[in-house]
């Protein structure tokens, strides 16, 4: 991971990922607070997962199909 984040054109896609993929995880855990899992397996937790996740996506079409007053 090192030598790839050392040449330009990693450098470049690691940057991105700050405004790509944290500001998801930023919203998930703060907003929503969801800073642990309240159940146990793995199974049951990647469910709990899918489904903050997908209301934080329900929630950004919400976003952009009602207009803003």
């Amino acid at each position: 991971m090192k030598q790839l984040i050392n040449t330009d054109h990693g450098r470049e896609l690691y940057s991105k990922r700050m405004g790509i993929v944290e500001p998801v995880f930023a919203d998930i855990t703060h907003c929503k607070r969801m800073n642990r899992f309240t159940l146990r397996t793995k199974a049951k937790v990647n469910i709990q997962w899918l489904l903050f996740c997908m209301v934080h996506n329900i929630e950004k079409i919400n976003k952009a199909l009602v207009p803003i007053m």
